[in-house]
């Protein structure tokens, strides 16, 4: 039996679990891994916003630089992908992008995303919050009952995600107790 939901629902939830949050004033922070996962959250995000599931304009923040980089890697190699993907290149869009997505490769740039209020969804690594640009965004959201974070990946025993994932009030982060007070989806 698996533990996984189909694919229309899941993307019926993540939409609503968007629409909801920004609704709401919050942002959606959404740790992943730079490898296909980033990509997958592209394109579900871009489907979401030409079908009219989300916001026309949505800003998105890729805050990872190995996720822009495989992004922009999986962009040049249309030739690799099913024929579903290969018909959205060869139609003459690239199904990673769309309007709203900016790419966050400097750490300053990085920072200021922290400054954001709400309507905003935030990707960034690493997948397991043990590291990386994540961990920061944590530190400034998980507080906001206004924000949204949606783990999208496995999350290993031990980690910081699989601690968020079942229920912990609290985490450390950076040597700091940060209440978990935003909501969480899987």
């Amino acid at each position: 039996r698996s533990l996984h939901k189909t694919l229309e629902p899941t993307l019926e939830e993540f939409y609503a679990t968007i629409n909801n949050t920004i609704a709401h004033g919050g942002n959606i922070i959404i740790p992943s891994f730079a490898l296909e996962r980033a990509q997958e959250l592209l394109y579900y995000l871009r489907e979401g916003i030409e079908g009219g599931q989300l916001p026309a304009y949505l800003p998105v923040f890729l805050d990872s630089p190995m996720a822009i980089s495989a992004t922009q890697i999986f962009q040049r190699h249309p030739e690799c992908f099913d024929k579903e993907t290969c018909e959205v290149f060869t139609s003459g869009q690239d199904p990673f992008m769309f309007s709203g997505l900016h790419f966050t490769q400097d750490t300053a740039d990085s920072m200021a995303l922290n400054n954001i209020v709400g309507g905003a969804v935030i990707i960034a690594g690493s997948g397991m919050c043990t590291g990386g640009r994540i961990t920061h965004h944590l530190k400034h959201g998980l507080w906001n009952r206004k924000n949204t974070i949606i783990f999208v990946g496995f999350a290993a025993y031990g980690t910081l995600a699989r601690r968020i994932v079942d229920g912990a009030k609290t985490v450390k982060i950076f040597g700091e107790e940060i209440p978990v007070k935003a909501s969480i989806f899987t």
